[in-house]
């Protein structure tokens, strides 16, 4: 059963979810990549990061546990995506400002 959030929840859920995003987006343009954010963050991924030879499609998530729930694990192994473009799922913990980031690779890109 979900549990239902208060509006204060939810309005501190979003304010940190932001906090997390401005921070990956920072990294990747301190990398030298061109950043674009998704509005709401409503799609599959929060920022589109582009750069000279490459772009990544960056999923975050922030807080004690951060994880992505299998219903957009699944989404976004699903995608198909040409070679150059990497999705990516960024987990920042609490108190730390260097992200984990996994790779999200289909069967097919990792054999290929």
């Amino acid at each position: 059963m979900r549990r239902e959030w208060t509006p204060e929840q939810a309005r501190r859920s979003k304010r940190r979810g932001r906090y997390y995003e401005r921070q990956a987006r920072k990294q990747l343009e301190a990398a030298g990549y061109l950043v674009t954010a998704a509005a709401g963050s409503l799609g599959l991924f929060d920022l589109v990061a582009i750069g000279q030879s490459d772009v990544r499609c960056v999923q975050v998530k922030g807080g004690k546990y951060p994880r992505l729930p299998g219903k957009e694990r699944r989404a976004l192994l699903a995608l198909q995506v040409p070679p150059s473009v990497r999705k990516e799922f960024w987990r920042f913990f609490v108190g730390n400002t260097s992200p984990h980031i996994e790779v999200m690779e289909t069967p097919a890109q990792v054999r290929g």
